[in-house]
Formats: C-alpha cells, structure tokens, sequence
C-alpha cells in the first residue's frame, strides 16, 4: 500500500445502531497499525442504511475531507468492504487514497503468509477483490493498439480488458498450483485419520494465544521435540495450519492443530481462499476455542467465532472453552467449569486442567481392565505397556497381571490371550 505518508483517518457508519459497532472501529485501528498505518483521526456516522454511491451521506464528505486535510492524512480507512463505485467517487470527492476494511485485512495477510499454501491463498484472494474493482484504474483506461473510432473497435483491446484477462488467468494458474498443495494435504490427513489417533484443534480470534498455548502443551509434554510454532503479540502472526503431535505419560497421543485466527467481517475472498486451510477445522474430533479473557469485549470474539464455525461447517463439533490471559483478571485460576477452563499460558497455569478435559473428551473408546497374560505372550506386555497406561503390574503363577486402561478394541482384540481375565468394576 503506497502513500505519500503513513497518516489515516478512519471512518465508520454505524448501521442501526450497531451494539458491536465501537468495538469493530477500535479492531480497524488495529488492523491500520498492523499495516504500519498511523492513525491520526477518526469520523463517524449514524445512518438507517448505507449511502450506495458515497457509503457516507453526502453531507459528511466535505467534513471527512476537511478533516483529512487538516491531519495532513493521506489515506482514509473505511470499516466496511466497499463496491468499486463507491472507491470511485469517494477518491473523486476526497482527492485522498481510499481503502476498506477487507484489502487491509488482505495487506496483513500478505505480509504474514510464509509458507507457498498461504502465498497462493492470500494472492488469489487480493486478485478475486482486485477483479471488480478495475474499472476504478482511471489512468488504465486508456486505448491500446488498434486504431481508434467505431470501424476499428474490434482490432483493439482496452487496457481494462487486458488486465482482467490477465488477473483471470493468474487466478487460474494459482487456483491449479494450490489445488495440487491441497490434494497433498489431504493425503496426509487420510493417512493421520487411518491412525485413529484424536485431532484436537485450537481455533479462536486473532491474537488470543492460540500458538502460545501450542508451545506451552509442547514445552510441557514434549520438551525434547524442537517443534515450537512462530507465536508473536500480533494480528494473524499464525496463517499456517501447524499440526504437532502430542504424547502424554499414560501413552495416550493426540494431534494438536493450530489454525489461522478470526476476526470480525473476515472477507469473504480470504475466507473462500482459506477453505482449504480450513478444512482441518470441520474434520477435528474436539475444538478448543482459546479466549482473551482479559479484553472486554471477548463476549463478541465467542460470537465471531462461533459464527465463522458455522459458515464453515464446524459447529457440529464438540467445543472446550480455554479462558486464556486470566491472569490478567480477577477471577481464580487455574480451574475448571464444565467445558471450560481458567489458565494462563504465560504463567504456565491450567495446562493440565486443559489437557485433563482434552482427554476427557477424546478417549471416550478406553476401558479400565485387569488382566492376566500367559507368560508364553510376553509380547502382548510389552505392547501393553507402550499403547496403555498400565497402572499395576503383578506377577502371578500362570502369568503378569496387569491392571491398566486401554483401548477397547486392544482390549477385545487380544482378550482370548487372556487367563482370567477379571472386569474392572
């Protein structure tokens, strides 16, 4: 985003006295300095609906553009997507730079993308916004070859056809390449399902700690893995779908899945470019939505979360409420209610209460047995003791006794092995 300086003002229309809408205004200062945007000032406006040609009512654009000047700002933000025609005339009006909420929300994205997956994803959702917005090219416009007047129309192409057909063709070409990234992605995920082994998946607003929480799980049950995910006190600093497996002292494993944050009016080209990425999402076995327990409005973030679950089909899934950033607060920590817990990541506290509940949750198939196994099957000991959680072990005349808990198709699986096997009550 090129500007002559780094000076915005904001602006925003507050549609029927929207409850969330101070809150979206102050989310759109932070996306402006996410962009390195400083923000010298801010206008607002309450309107029954929007102005279709202007988005401000006509009577605010020489007071918006009045007070631009006098910040010697030289862009203006806008809080909502807006149509090509209203960039149009608004650029027209304001002799300033207009950009809306969605191609700031892309700029942070670009920024942000590291690996090729979330490259392409980012690009084809700049150039599917780009498309329409063309015509707003005022100095593209002009003819090019072909000659000029009605009798040579045909001969030539405007420059404006020229560059959607040459975006299209991108769009094509990045389309091709991602869909053989994605096809390889879901091998991997078939492969990880035949395992059987539970997909956790940390899901929640932009910034509220989810890979923080990641490393914390990793540093605390995995030390020597090396396996940490980038994790910065910033807006989407995660766009990438990171996924760690996790093994716990009792044997039980899980996969633990990090994924790229929400936020309010997510545009819909990042959210149709992200699908893919996503997916992982709507297949977890368990969701764990971490919370900024210490932002006010964090009340909303559940909301905007829970809403973009829906629109991708996860809403079906069960759901564990992590309350991160308690420390921050007043209320009690680490603890448990329900499906939700009390912790705080930086303070390392609540992990186990988390994980507690994690496997609560996804090891509904373990049963508690106790068994008697041959000492001809020796083997079938060993096995136990690296796929259960062995809790006693005993040696008795015709064979080891194990009290442990296990799989139950393990347990099913090998119980004719077994001498008197005895039922845990």
């Amino acid at each position: 985003m090129e500007q002559p300086n780094n000076r915005a003002v904001i602006v925003g229309v507050n549609l029927q006295d929207r409850p969330d809408f101070a809150y979206s205004m102050e989310e759109l200062r932070n996306l402006a300095e996410a962009c390195s945007i400083e923000v010298v000032g801010e206008l607002t406006q309450n309107l029954a609906k929007l102005n279709g040609s202007h988005y401000l009512g006509t009577g605010k654009i020489g007071e918006l553009s009045a007070l631009a000047e006098g910040l010697d700002a030289s862009t203006v933000i806008f809080n909502d997507e807006l149509s090509p025609s209203q960039i149009r005339n608004l650029e027209s009006s304001l002799q300033k730079k207009v950009i809306d909420r969605t191609i700031l929300i892309l700029e942070i994205f670009s920024e942000r993308a590291q690996t090729r997956e979330a490259q392409l994803q980012v690009e084809v959702a700049k150039l599917q916004y780009m498309l329409p917005r063309l015509v707003g090219l005022r100095e593209s416009l002009g003819r090019q070859g072909g000659g000029s007047g009605m009798k040579n129309k045909g001969t030539g192409e405007t420059k404006l056809e020229l560059d959607r057909r040459r975006i299209e063709d991108r769009i094509s070409a990045l389309q091709q390449e991602l869909e053989k990234l994605v096809a390889r992605r879901q091998v991997q995920r078939k492969q990880r399902q035949k395992t059987g082994v539970p997909v956790v998946c940390l899901v929640g607003y932009t910034n509220a700690g989810k890979s923080s929480l990641m490393n914390a799980i990793l540093d605390r049950y995995m030390p020597e893995s090396n396996k940490q995910v980038l994790a910065k006190d910033m807006l989407f600093a995660t766009l990438e779908t990171s996924v760690r497996g996790i093994e716990l002292p009792d044997n039980k494993s899980f996969l633990l899945t990090d994924t790229v944050g929400f936020v309010s009016q997510l545009p819909h080209h990042l959210v149709k470019a992200f699908r893919s990425t996503l997916e992982e999402v709507a297949e977890a076995d368990l969701l764990v939505q971490v919370v900024d327990y210490a932002n006010e409005e964090h009340e909303r973030m559940i909301d905007v979360t829970n809403s973009t679950l829906k629109d991708l089909g996860a809403d079906h899934i069960p759901m564990i409420y992590a309350y991160n950033k308690t420390d921050l607060t007043g209320e009690t920590y680490p603890k448990t209610s329900g499906d939700q817990v009390y912790l705080s990541v930086k303070e390392r506290a609540g992990l186990e209460e988390l994980v507690e509940l994690v496997k609560e949750k996804v090891f509904q198939n373990y049963v508690e047995r106790e068994v008697i196994i041959p000492f001809a099957e020796g083997r079938l000991v060993a096995y136990f003791n690296a796929n259960a959680h062995v809790l006693e072990t005993s040696y008795e005349p015709n064979g080891t006794r194990l009290k442990m808990e296990c799989k139950t198709a393990d347990y099913e699986k090998y119980k004719e092995l077994f001498v008197e096997p005895i039922e845990a009550e």
